[in-house]
């Protein structure tokens, strides 16, 4: 099943001598394998959830790593080798891994055709295609121990695509940006992932136009593409509403200072969403491109993210 960031405080699989050493070993060794491929991953239990469990309480404030500690789930994730070996460090009993939807360079999308729920994902797909008129290319397959398949495509980088289940068609769920997929060679409860014949040799191909369109459209009728909706605070006017905007710029910024390498285009690209969300976009525009720049991207790149994010928030017509 391809999966939504899910980590918990609690971790059912962590006990000792629950699994053998060889799988973690196997799991890190395909995880360094994915890494080297520029796709950002993260160590997951048996049960295809985030293996670190968060280091926050539930009534603490919603923390994706700004903290430096790990057990933020898809928020981990990495391309960086040490930083890999550390995370699998901290979970010795992890027996697979995650990879992170949306990032670059891939920009992932993963397209999830079940076979659990009785319905022909498959054909639906090609239903899809034919009434849209767009097929698959050959692209990356990894087949689940239940018999779905992943299908992995690759998205333009002016787009973020949500997940979601089902809404595509009955048995199609989608993983973008916030969501992982199970990476091949992991073991879990039900099973091991690998990939299907043909196609481990392969690159994951550029999502069909038509295809995109689908999702993006999706995307829109539920407000901002692929980014979850931030509430507005009621009663809150005047100095009060400032003082919150200024909190929560501040906030907005230190997300983008804590990001690591592979994270920190699609960290500023979240936050000036966030910022342009809350009508503080313009105002903080120059300050996310500074926060990002010292954490290693040029400027030009940095402001053309912000740019990105401001037109993916400007309201429809």
């Amino acid at each position: 099943m391809a999966t939504t960031d899910r980590h918990s405080t609690r971790n059912p699989d962590r006990r000792p001598g629950r699994h053998p050493r060889q799988a973690a070993t196997l799991a890190l060794a395909h995880a360094l394998s994915a890494a080297e491929r520029g796709l950002a991953v993260i160590p997951l239990s048996r049960t295809k959830l985030p293996a670190l469990r968060s280091p926050h309480r539930p009534e603490d404030p919603p923390c994706h790593g700004t903290c430096g500690r790990f057990g933020h789930g898809v928020y981990d994730a990495s391309t960086d080798p040490a930083r890999i070996r550390a995370l699998f460090a901290a979970a010795p009993w992890a027996t697979g891994y995650g990879i992170a939807c949306g990032l670059p360079p891939h920009r992932l999308i993963g397209v999830d055709l079940d076979t659990k729920s009785g319905t022909d994902a498959t054909g639906a797909l090609r239903e899809l295609g034919l009434r849209h008129l767009f097929s698959i290319p050959p692209t990356v397959v990894v087949v689940t121990p239940s018999g779905g398949r992943h299908l992995w495509l690759t998205g333009p980088p002016d787009a973020v695509i949500p997940n979601s289940a089902g809404r595509l068609a009955p048995g199609i769920d989608i993983r973008g940006a916030g969501g992982y997929l199970v990476g091949p060679g992991s073991r879990t409860a039900h099973g091991v992932y690998t990939t299907a014949p043909g196609t481990a040799h392969l690159v994951p191909a550029p999502c069909p136009r038509g295809l995109l369109r689908l999702l993006v459209e999706r995307a829109d009728s539920r407000g901002t593409p692929g980014t979850p909706a931030t509430p507005a605070t009621p009663g809150t006017s005047g100095a009060s509403s400032g003082r919150a905007s200024g909190a929560h710029g501040r906030g907005l910024l230190q997300f983008v200072l804590a990001a690591h390498e592979g994270q920190r285009n699609t960290r500023l690209f979240w936050a000036a969403c966030r910022a342009y969300e809350n009508g503080i976009g313009e105002a903080l525009a120059d300050a996310l491109v500074a926060a990002a720049v010292r954490t290693g991207l040029t400027e030009r790149e940095a402001r053309s993210t912000v740019a990105s994010a401001a037109r993916m928030s400007r309201p429809t017509a």
